[in-house]
């Protein structure tokens, strides 16, 4: 099957998509010994010989980690204003992964990686209905009606919420601590859906996606998912496929 080359770069598991085409058109990419400047010169990839800066590429084997993300980081590849992001934490990996969704900068906890983008899209699509839950410390106590109100959804200016499963942990001085499971992955959802019932998220830590728990992981460290786990998330792991 003929794809683009910067496909081709992205699917081995070399870069992205985007960082491919820089690497093209600079003229650090040949095929068969040719340099080609065109991210869109459609190859064989089995067939071909395709080499960046004189080395060859071959296919990188499948990567699924976790990640226990710590506050004040991002999750680019790299930051206009300068602030840490997850990057910096994998600097020894020799293969390029992207995040599997978003943490924003002041939210820690779970992130998964991978350089399998079918596996990334399949987790992310909310028709998946993968729950992901998160440990909120919300300022001023909430109630049990704004609890309940989480449980069964809210108004957001994007639309409405689908139910949330809601345990409250208990009341600590002003703030009320307490785990919620969500199936969307709106752009910084739960912070959204506590300012609607009336309070702030003070802290949020991601706890689990699917079957993956964050667990005892430390912050900062990374760990390969389990075959079982990656089962869980997309039925088949890619290396199945």
């Amino acid at each position: 099957m003929r794809r683009g080359l910067a496909r081709v770069l992205s699917k081995a598991g070399v870069c992205s998509r985007t960082v491919a085409a820089e690497w093209i058109r600079a003229g650090r990419v040949r095929v068969d010994g040719r340099v080609v400047r065109d991210p869109e010169k459609r190859i064989v990839a089995e067939k071909a010989s395709v080499s960046v800066d004189g080395r060859r590429i071959r296919a990188a084997g499948r990567t699924y980690l976790a990640l226990n993300k710590p506050r004040g980081y991002v999750t680019t590849r790299s930051d206009p204003s300068g602030r840490r992001t997850v990057y910096d934490l994998l600097e020894d990996l020799d293969r390029w992964v992207v995040p599997v969704g978003r943490l924003d900068r002041d939210t820690s906890g779970l992130l998964l990686l991978t350089n399998d983008t079918a596996f990334a899209d399949q987790v992310t699509n909310p028709a998946s209905g993968i729950a992901k839950t998160y440990r909120v410390s919300a300022k001023p106590r909430l109630t049990g009606e704004a609890l309940e109100r989480l449980r069964r959804g809210v108004l957001l200016p994007d639309g409405p919420t689908r139910p949330a499963v809601v345990r409250k942990l208990g009341d600590r001085g002003p703030r009320t601590l307490f785990e919620i499971s969500i199936t969307e992955g709106r752009n910084r959802q739960v912070r959204r859906m506590v300012r609607e019932v009336g309070a702030r998220v003070e802290r949020l830590e991601r706890l689990s996606i699917g079957p993956v728990e964050l667990g005892g992981l430390a912050s900062g460290a990374r760990r390969p998912l389990t075959p079982a786990e990656i089962r869980g998330l997309a039925g088949r792991t890619s290396a199945e496929r």
